[in-house]
């Protein structure tokens, strides 16, 4: 199994008590961590305001982001899960990427998805477009990337986005462009898209749900004509790891007190319910056994959130020497 680990860039309050001056070092020494231990991948998230609620607290931009780990790494390839179509002009897009995988020598993923975050959508000026209207700029938008990463050079006048020989000069470095991932869920267009145009999948990583979204998704493909077998399909988790199940308790127990002085109760509540009922949440032993569970129905590719990171290792160190190995076996 493959994995790719989030680094903290603030937008989940990942960053909340260190002072901004110190935050690119501290985010910068967490990808450098990864780059040295199992991990394939580094992701941010592509948005501008905090959740569960909008703070003042940082966000960190997540393309600026790509830049900087793209000079200041060597080895682990970099992805956003996922960059919103709406945000971004998809030429423009696609000549940033590029750009960003030549500084990288060739090691740039790209996650897109429609977006949902209204609060930004409203707050920065973009409207907040129905889900047929995102979902359609979603499909435009991944030709343009497309035709510019293959050919160099795109025309297209579509619905949402027109562009007029627009160039995208240099190429990336990687053959057939830079990968797409494709998240979301959706069942009669976003899975429809990721059939179409996905090198990799991304969506709800529990047994039913991941069974049930790739049977559509395999379905997809056989109307299509795409080869279901050549999409990797993979999910994002928040794990929470500890030697011991009174170790896991304290976990929850910091993510509390660390969520507590910047979220309302009733939002703190909701919150800490989605961290403790995660599916990754447990001991080493019970960990890899949900994996080895969900590598068994075609999950491949686990990116995962250690929402301490910024200020606990452990359960990063915790992963690295007891659970990987047991997934490569």
């Amino acid at each position: 199994m493959r994995f790719g680990m989030f680094v903290p860039q603030g937008w989940r309050l990942d960053l909340a008590g260190i002072a901004p001056a110190d935050q690119w070092a501290t985010m910068l020494d967490i990808a450098r961590a990864a780059e040295a231990g199992p991990f394939e991948s580094i992701w941010v998230y592509d948005h501008f305001h905090t959740v569960p609620v909008p703070t003042t607290e940082a966000t960190h931009e997540a393309w600026s982001l790509m830049a900087a780990y793209a000079a200041a790494t060597q080895r682990v390839r970099l992805g956003q899960m996922c960059t919103c179509m709406g945000y971004r002009n998809p030429a423009h897009l696609a000549k940033v990427a590029a750009t960003v995988d030549v500084i990288s020598g060739g090691r740039v993923e790209l996650g897109i998805g429609a977006g949902w975050y209204e609060h930004e959508w409203r707050a920065y000026g973009y409207g907040f477009p129905s889900p047929g209207r995102r979902l359609g700029m979603l499909d435009e938008g991944v030709r343009i990337l497309r035709a510019l990463w293959t050919d160099g050079e795109a025309t297209f006048q579509g619905a949402h986005y027109q562009v007029d020989g627009a160039l995208c000069r240099p190429l990336p470095l990687q053959d057939e462009g830079i990968p797409l991932w494709i998240a979301g869920g959706g069942e009669k267009k976003t899975l429809r898209i990721a059939a179409r145009h996905a090198d990799y999948t991304n969506f709800l990583g529990t047994p039913e749900a991941f069974r049930h979204k790739s049977e559509v998704l395999a379905a997809h493909c056989e109307d299509l004509g795409t080869d279901f077998d050549a999409i990797v399909r993979s999910a994002n988790y928040n794990i929470v790891l500890g030697e011991t199940e009174r170790d896991v308790q304290a976990k929850l127990d910091w993510i509390r007190a660390h969520y507590e002085p910047h979220v309302p109760a009733d939002v703190l509540a909701s919150q800490l319910d989605q961290f403790a009922a995660g599916y990754l949440v447990g001991t080493p032993e019970q960990v890899a056994e949900r994996l080895a569970g969900m590598r068994e129905l075609g999950m491949t590719y686990a990116i995962l959130y250690f929402a301490e990171a910024a200020y606990d290792r452990s359960g990063i160190e915790l992963f690295t020497r007891r659970v990987a190995p047991e997934l490569a076996r």
